[in-house]
């Protein structure tokens, strides 16, 4: 078998110096008293600090970003393996508190083996009390981020190490709950090789990202720039860095025949969800293994579009290894999606283009009706502006679970349905031969939605799709989204979410 590498420890000066503004840093350490408890192993502890030079394995602080104050909790192995005892953990609970206080976003790195043995429950439970402190922080809308070091398992990875807004990991970090030592002295053999590595929980979808310590600082402010900012300061109309405008007069719809949109929307050709993420958005941080060479058929990004920091979800139909369906997984992934945007205080754009759900027996005892309604429920109530862009397919329950927003444009050649017009043809007919007499007869395209009042605009399309007329169909929608977001930003919350469901109700004024 093959020896998996060990990456490098990297110290705390060592990340301060890569992720902060030069000469920033300024300690929020104090002198901690002696407890009780620590009489036991006075020893250990006397030569950890000799070790480490440091009086705890816990180090707190601010320093800036690109200027911007950012609060910093950074665990040091050196000191009994970063563990974290009743002493560690009022540091970083005060250091929680005091960024909070001073409405600072806060960048936590834990390196540790997890809860001090030498002080037993005692010291366990304290992942409570830190737990406690990072949901004030996150309630009062602060961004708490995580940056995971080789390695951290146990309590800390349990606890405060798992609860990031956005988290990221060293490359091949050993990240996971049972300590391999222990997993071995319970059961007599060694832990599955590469399970607890950074990269295969990325690919899980269990870490947002394995970003080198090198890379961590411009990770770090892509995510501030998002979060920052504030469109209001903005000229009206297309952000100076997006596409060039486009002519948006037209809200209606001309009338489409609904199979001949089906067929349209399933172009080769035809641009994709991250084909307009890399057009619309200003900045754009992926997260959750959205970008790379295989993506995901489901996609989370922080992003700005027309200068608002927005969190988008999006069902791609150019998914990973081409195949374009969803299944449990991905719906628990949307809902984190929104779940970030609800803790943030950003709005939600949520974009739809998948020919339906995984039809499998996995997806079936993985409870896939069950999700598709949690998150149909999530969404409607979400407590932050929402907006869709039916950007091609929308096919099942799926599609469905994304599509009721305060705000919601389709392209021309867009459409939804409860299956997909062969599916429908199948059941009625007990053959696919009728799929576009079904497709008519359900009112599936944009234009008949539009008609119907589900619809807020319908946006037209070419015919075809080159690099010139792709590039107009990608404006259309990013000038379309940033005037829609605009549009409900200032508008009551309860308002929206009340009239979310309104459009659904037949004969409605």
């Amino acid at each position: 078998m093959t020896q998996q590498a060990t990456p490098g420890r990297i110290s705390p000066e060592e990340l301060i110096a890569l992720a902060l503004d030069p000469g920033s840093f300024r300690t929020w350490d104090r002198p901690l008293p002696r407890l009780a408890i620590e009489e036991g192993y006075a020893e250990e502890l006397a030569a950890a600090k000799a070790k480490s030079g440091r009086d705890e394995s816990i180090i707190t602080g601010e320093g800036s970003i690109e200027g911007r104050r950012v609060a910093v909790i950074l665990s040091e192995f050196t000191f009994l393996g970063g563990s974290i005892g009743v002493s560690a953990a009022t540091r970083i609970t005060e250091a929680i508190e005091k960024a909070t206080h001073l409405g600072l976003p806060l960048l936590a790195s834990p390196v540790s083996g997890g809860t001090r043995m030498q002080e037993g429950t005692a010291a366990f439970v304290q992942m409570a009390r830190i737990t406690a402190a990072v949901n004030a922080h996150k309630r009062a809308r602060l961004p708490y981020l995580v940056y995971l070091r080789h390695p951290t398992t146990g309590g800390v990875f349990a606890s405060w190490g798992s609860l990031g807004h956005v988290t990221a990991a060293q490359p091949q970090a050993m990240i996971g709950f049972l300590g391999p030592k222990v997993y071995k002295a319970l059961f007599g053999k060694e832990f599955p090789a590469g399970v607890q590595q950074s990269e295969n929980l990325h690919r899980h979808g269990k870490i947002d990202a394995v970003t080198h310590p090198r890379h961590l600082r411009k990770f770090i402010i892509g995510i501030l720039t998002v979060l920052n900012a504030n469109p209001d300061e903005l000229r009206t109309g297309n952000h100076p860095d997006s596409a060039p405008a486009v002519d948006d007069a037209d809200t209606g719809a001309r009338e489409t025949q609904s199979w001949p949109a089906v067929t349209a929307s399933r172009l080769p050709l035809r641009p994709g969800l991250r084909d307009f993420l890399r057009l619309a958005a200003g900045d754009l941080v992926p997260l959750g293994g959205t970008a790379g060479e295989s993506p995901k058929t489901l996609a989370i990004a922080l992003a700005t579009i027309g200068g608002r920091g927005t969190v988008v979800v999006g069902l791609d139909r150019k998914g990973a290894d081409g195949g374009a369906t969803f299944g449990p997984a991905e719906l628990r992934e949307a809902r984190r999606g929104m779940d970030l945007a609800e803790a943030l205080g950003l709005p939600l754009l949520t974009v739809i283009d998948t020919p339906g759900a995984e039809l499998s027996k996995e997806a079936e005892e993985g409870g896939l009706g069950q999700e598709i309604a949690l998150t149909l429920a999530k969404l409607l109530d979400l407590r932050v502006p929402t907006m869709t862009l039916l950007l091609g397919q929308g096919a099942g329950g799926g599609a469905l679970a994304l599509f009721p927003t305060d705000r919601i444009v389709a392209f021309s050649n867009s459409w939804l349905a409860p299956l997909l017009p062969e599916g429908a043809s199948a059941i009625v007919h007990g053959n696919t031969r009728h799929a576009g007499a079904m497709a008519q007869q359900q009112r599936v395209s944009a234009s008949a939605m539009f008609q119907d009042g589900l619809l807020d605009e319908v946006l037209e399309e070419p015919d075809s799709f080159q690099a010139r007329s792709a590039n107009i169909f990608l404006a259309k929608a990013a000038s379309a989204v940033d005037q829609h977001l605009r549009d409900i930003a200032t508008t009551d919350l309860d308002v929206l979410i009340k009239d979310r469901s309104r459009r659904y109700v037949p004969g409605r004024p």
